[in-house]
């Protein structure tokens, strides 16, 4: 089975390199972040003659993911628990059949949380804090589990292009990666990192200052399993070519295959 993770930067305007995506990659879950639609606009019609399954947490010109799926989907939870008040569509949780049980699939859309010292940050360090309280609780299941999304975290120096010139930045913060480390040390594995240790395998390259020209890019895109999960990983690939089509997202897909 292939779980893919992607920020598609607006849904609506990435459509034709989505169903290419869809086409020609195929895999059986495909997690999307940063929709910038409702749910009514979500192009859900397009996606289900490409032979997928749709749940969308959509939000007005902001935020939103959703959870692409071969199979059947059921929706487990909708928005991350811990905060009654926030109502970013940030999160979105679902179960497919996988073998003799279940995958649990989440979609996550982690705040960016610039500028560092204001409440932006503030929640960044809390809505991560609740993912952790949230992921601990999952492990109960003891199923296969996979995290998957745009973390706005950069784990380590290998991660960002510039360490030094980003030590400030949210994205990169000490705060930030000791929660991301806090996720791994329940028992998370970072899907990447369990198969390759080599570095400037980027998931982001900016719009501006010629970033992807000079492969000036951030790994900020995760696939954090269960042990469960773990234990069947075959392998791990970043679509980095499709940084290079017409009208891009400034992410990529990045995939994991499972046994």
């Amino acid at each position: 089975m292939i779980i893919a993770s992607w920020n598609i930067n607006s849904v609506r305007l990435r459509l034709p390199l989505l169903l290419g995506y869809l086409r020609e990659t195929s895999p059986d879950v495909l997690c999307l972040q940063e929709l910038k639609c409702e749910d009514a606009q979500f192009p859900r019609m397009e996606i289900e003659d490409a032979g997928y399954n749709c749940l969308v947490h959509g939000q007005k010109s902001w935020n939103g993911v959703a959870i692409l799926s071969k199979g059947p989907l059921e929706e487990a939870r909708r928005g991350l628990p811990g905060d009654e008040n926030d109502a970013h569509a940030r999160y979105l949780e679902a179960t497919t059949p996988f073998g003799a049980g279940v995958l649990r699939v989440a979609s996550i859309y982690l705040p960016n949380g610039n500028p560092v010292g204001t409440e932006k940050f503030a929640y960044k360090l809390a809505w991560m804090a609740r993912l952790n309280a949230h992921a601990r609780q999952l492990l109960a299941w003891e199923e296969p589990l996979v995290l998957a999304g745009d973390y706005n975290v950069m784990p380590a120096p290998e991660d960002v292009y510039d360490p030094v010139g980003w030590a400030d930045d949210a994205l990169f913060r000490l705060e930030t990666r000791e929660q991301f480390r806090s996720l791994a040390n329940l028992g998370f594995t970072d899907a990447l990192r369990a198969v390759t240790d080599a570095p400037k395998q980027y998931t982001f390259w900016d719009y501006q200052a010629l970033a992807w020209q000079k492969n000036k890019g951030l790994r900020i895109d995760h696939l954090m399993l269960s042990p469960q999960a773990a234990d069947r990983l075959k392998s791990v690939t970043i679509d980095k070519a499709m940084r290079a089509k017409e009208k891009p997202s400034d992410h990529v897909p990045i995939r994991a295959e499972l046994a």
